[in-house]
């Protein structure tokens, strides 16, 4: 299967693209999707479903929106690139990276607090009592909280309940959501914050409370087509992604079409 697993070092998505370079044929190549970490299952859902239709399956690569968007900005070639947040995104744009009028918001999702799946606790979270109650003297898992968008959505949440200053010393950063979410699958920490959608993916973790959407700034996930685009299918990919067809894929897995 054409995808490659959430890269940790720099060298992977240089092996990606390398693995793409077919010399004579870079133009049949199918299209390089940089895509949030927190889109595996959906994405290669919508991959396999856009092979289906007889098209050659993109290879897809997972990572924080953070560091894509850094690798973009650096000049790495790609085809579409999926961010968890506007601002990553606007940051790719404002690098001149982006196809003009190829950029849309297309997928929303929730904030939530995971916990183990034997742990049967409900956290209310629309104040600081419960949740602090809840961690006590333990750790709690998120994505970096300074760059990473899930990290950056949990920052404002625990601020806007009164609970980061308090929280802040017992975070433990995660590359991305789905590294905070395996800290809480192998019991590195009781808790972490992490998207729905993660939590629904994992049969080992449970949802033991959920953001109310007023703490963060609402979850929207935009893609884009990228000025280095080179597949013949990557305009084509985006639009089916942002399809009415597109959408329903992704809505099996727990995310809101928009």
């Amino acid at each position: 299967m054409p995808v490659s697993p959430i890269p940790t070092r720099r060298w992977l998505l240089a092996a990606v693209l390398a693995g793409l370079a077919v010399p004579g044929h870079a133009a049949a190549r199918p299209p390089l999707v940089l895509a949030a970490a927190s889109l595996q299952e959906s994405m290669n859902a919508a991959a396999d479903a856009w092979a289906r239709l007889g098209h050659a399956r993109p290879v897809l690569s997972f990572a924080a929106s953070s560091a894509l968007a850094r690798q973009i900005q650096s000049g790495a070639p790609a085809d579409l690139f999926v961010s968890a947040d506007a601002p990553w995104m606007d940051a790719v744009e404002k690098a001149g990276k982006l196809a003009a009028g190829t950029r849309a918001a297309f997928l929303g999702n929730r904030l939530v607090l995971a916990a183990a799946a034997g742990d049967r606790r409900n956290v209310p979270l629309d104040r600081a009592g419960p949740l602090l109650a809840a961690i006590g003297q333990g750790r709690l898992a998120m994505a970096d909280p300074d760059a990473v968008p899930a990290g950056l959505y949990g920052k404002a949440a625990l601020q806007k309940i009164g609970a980061w200053d308090r929280l802040a010393p017992k975070v433990v950063r995660a590359e991305n959501v789905r590294a905070a979410l395996a800290l809480v699958e192998r019991g590195a920490a009781p808790f972490g914050i992490v998207y729905a959608t993660d939590a629904r993916a994992s049969t080992r973790v449970r949802i033991a409370g959920v953001f109310p959407a007023a703490t963060h700034p609402p979850i929207r996930y935009p893609v884009a087509r990228l000025t280095t685009a080179a597949s013949p299918d990557a305009e084509a990919f985006r639009r089916f992604l942002v399809s009415a067809r597109g959408k329903a894929i992704f809505a099996r897995y727990g995310f809101t079409p928009l």
